[in-house]
């Protein structure tokens, strides 16, 4: 019969023979700009197999999320919709100086459920729809973009009074996949995956070039599964994941 040291040592033997990633799960709180939900999920579901760490994602427009932060949620990494509110994180003493980089760049698309509405910048000049959707330009950078390209192609104060915002980018495409707007500015990676309607890729001279950041926050400083869940970020199997969801990255563009 085992000896209970016996059994004590060889489940000590067992403790230390379990994978590292297993035995040393964590998880960190990731707050995550709103147009890249899906991307955010499916790397967070490849760091965890990976790694055996948990990213717990919450989603909300940049400016909305920024303000959280500053209102001390528990955010340990910030995944934002443009360069502006990271480096601002780092400046107001929210986040560690030198972790910020550019994790993906965003574009912006012009889209109708209608197959036949959207068939370029011809569809903005002759207005011909009672509602255009966008991101609120103030929080959202996708917003801003919009705005941005309207005003580059001389249509905006035509436009302004069919226009109707949503809290974030999510929301902006919700009205057009509902009905709510016939067409809208929403972000390439939300319909990426999908053939349905009609879209025209806005220029990328139309608009500031939307560099999204990421960056360590103060209350992660110390937390081994957020600097790891920054690092997998930067490798080549998130990377792979988001030019799949229709993003540039620093690499690669």
């Amino acid at each position: 019969m085992m000896s209970l040291r016996s059994l004590a040592a060889g489940l000590v033997v067992a403790a230390i023979s379990l994978p590292a990633s297993m035995a040393a799960a964590a998880e960190t709180n990731v707050a995550v700009a709103a147009n890249f939900t899906e991307a955010a999920k499916e790397i967070a579901a490849a760091f965890k197999e990976k790694t055996g760490d948990e990213a717990a994602l919450s989603f909300g427009s940049t400016g909305q999320l920024y303000t959280q932060i500053s209102q001390d949620a528990p955010f340990e990494v910030f995944l934002a919709a443009d360069d502006e509110r990271p480096a601002k994180a780092v400046v107001e003493g929210y986040a560690v100086e030198g972790s910020e980089f550019t994790y993906a760049i965003g574009k912006i698309v012009l889209w109708s459920t209608d197959t036949d509405l959207v068939s370029g910048e011809e569809t903005l000049k002759s207005g011909d729809f009672n509602k255009i959707s966008i991101a609120n330009p103030t929080t959202a950078p996708y917003g801003a973009a919009a705005v941005e390209a309207m005003k580059a192609l001389g249509v905006y104060d035509d436009l302004e009074p069919k226009i109707v915002q949503g809290n974030n980018i999510a929301q902006a495409f919700q009205f057009v996949q509902t009905g709510n707007a016939e067409l809208g500015f929403v972000a390439l990676s939300q319909i990426a995956a999908s053939d349905e309607g009609s879209r025209w890729e806005v220029p990328a001279d139309l608009y500031t070039p939307i560099k999204q950041d990421a960056v360590l926050l103060k209350k992660g400083e110390e937390s081994a599964a957020a600097k790891a869940f920054l690092d997998f970020l930067k490798g080549p199997e998130a990377g792979a994941i988001i030019e799949k969801y229709g993003y540039g990255t620093a690499a690669g563009s």
